[in-house]
């Protein structure tokens, strides 16, 4: 049945926790908290159906519903397993009321007049759930997080995905977290328009480019989406906004910081506008063999994307390699709006790929260290307590000068924290400080007092809520 606001309640959710197998490809680091990923086909499964098949139009369509509905189907199997199997993996919530916030998906229409497409070339998507009362002039955007690709094969795989087409989106998203619409869940934010912005291009919403070589055509348009999205939310009440804030989780939270300059091009003089990211202070960090990893990938993905041209132009001016503006560390110092940093120093994705990516461990000498840090020899802690010195570290300027900036960094081995109940606010929340990552928020958003909280170091704080351990 649909609320008030438009959007529809559920009496039961499942979260899923990432299997034992080990964390998601480095394409998605997200961890879903509501439905499981599609699985994608492999570049030559993918050629096979899009490129070399001599079906007509219309039964491609029908074959891939067919093969969507089977593999949603097997998704759906998979899960029960989990479920009677699992246990500790898959947690049913009864701590909070039952009733839970679907908002349905809207499409950009006019996308197209802008060239703003997903991946695949289907349309770019949003949902929002309509603020009300003392808040309905106040917007909250929030970046879906997901991942990013570097290359050809992997686009063209995530473009099979929910990850880069709106096809295989769900239609319906549940909001929780800072996205609820409940006071007593979310109690300044609640009232509030919430937007969730779907992630389809693969590179943050950063992307300008195309590839087309006459068989397969892919849309690296990050950019273009964003752009498209606020063009369709302007007349829907943001173009008259009091309040904003611009947030994000994992590549989301990085988009955040991409934007957050941006985004005030858009709105009236007098709006009062923020930036949080969740989970997007990815660090330019080399890994245990002393690789630079994740600079490398970035750095395909930049080229791939065309993402160069909408970097900050002082921040690529300054640095001798523009990759490293789109590493937060360094972007984040030529940010002027409020900023917000909430992150974990021992991030589950940042530690599984970046610190310790299977590249550099392919003896699996850190297998069971990453499934629980208690298995973790004194050797492995060290590492993990370096690289908690050196996020710090990265962030040690913006704690000590930045006036009207926000922290939350804890010691939970956690990946996204603002879109969950049960880390967001709740009564065994995550606390640093005796104070939750939404009070941390609210405190920093409204001026109510300084908020820039630091966790002590693994494995002092027990509020955690680990994705990984026992």
């Amino acid at each position: 049945m649909a609320n008030s606001h438009g959007a529809i309640n559920v009496n039961l959710v499942f979260r899923f926790h990432h299997s034992l197998s080990g964390p998601p490809p480095i394409t998605d680091p997200f961890y879903p908290l509501v439905s499981a990923k599609l699985s994608a086909p492999s570049p030559s499964q993918t050629l096979s159906k899009k490129i070399g098949s001599d079906l007509p139009n219309g039964k491609q369509v029908k074959y891939k519903l067919k093969n969507a509905m089977i593999q949603n189907l097997a998704t759906v199997a998979v899960g029960c397993f989990m479920i009677l199997s699992l246990a500790p993996w898959c947690i049913y919530s009864q701590k909070y009321p039952t009733d839970r916030l679907l908002v349905n998906m809207t499409l950009v229409q006019n996308a197209s007049v802008l060239g703003a497409y997903c991946l695949d070339g289907s349309l770019p998507a949003y949902h929002l759930d309509r603020g009300f009362g003392a808040g309905a002039r106040n917007w909250l955007l929030q970046f879906e997080g997901g991942g990013w690709c570097n290359d050809i094969a992997s686009c063209l795989e995530r473009a099979q995905t929910h990850r880069g087409s709106t096809l295989y989106m769900n239609k319906l998203e549940v909001f929780s977290g800072i996205l609820s619409n409940n006071a007593s869940l979310n109690p300044d934010f609640y009232n509030w328009n919430r937007v969730k912005l779907r992630y389809c291009d693969g590179a943050s919403f950063a992307g300008d480019a195309k590839f087309d070589n006459g068989t397969l055509l892919l849309y690296f348009r990050g950019q273009r989406i964003w752009r498209a999205i606020i063009h369709d939310l302007l007349p829907k009440g943001l173009g008259q906004a009091r309040k904003a804030l611009l947030s994000g989780c994992s590549a989301g939270g990085l988009a955040s910081f991409l934007h957050c300059e941006n985004f005030t091009n858009y709105l009236p003089r007098n709006t009062s506008l923020k930036c949080l990211s969740d989970a997007g202070f990815f660090l330019d960090e080399r890994d245990i063999t002393l690789n630079h990893t994740m600079r490398s990938f970035y750095d395909s993905l930049i080229s791939l994307h065309g993402v160069e041209q909408n970097l900050d132009k002082n921040c690529t001016g300054f640095h001798y390699y523009p990759v490293q503006c789109f590493f937060p560390q360094y972007a984040l110092t030529y940010i002027t709006t409020p900023f917000f940093v909430l992150n974990s120093a021992y991030d589950v994705y940042q530690f599984h790929h970046i610190l310790v990516p299977p590249s550099a461990d392919p003896e699996g000498h850190w297998y069971h260290c990453k499934l629980n840090p208690e298995a973790c020899s004194a050797a492995q802690i060290s590492i993990l307590q370096g690289f908690r010195r050196d996020m710090l570290t990265a962030l040690s300027f913006f704690y000590r000068y930045s006036r009207r900036g926000g922290m939350f960094i804890n010691s939970c081995f956690a990946h996204c924290q603002s879109e969950s109940q049960e880390t967001w606010f709740a009564s065994d929340s995550p606390r640093v400080n005796d104070k939750t990552i939404a009070e941390a928020v609210g405190d920093w958003y409204f001026g109510r007092r300084v908020s820039k909280e630091i966790d002590c170091a693994y494995h002092c704080d027990n509020t955690c809520h680990n994705l990984i351990g026992p």
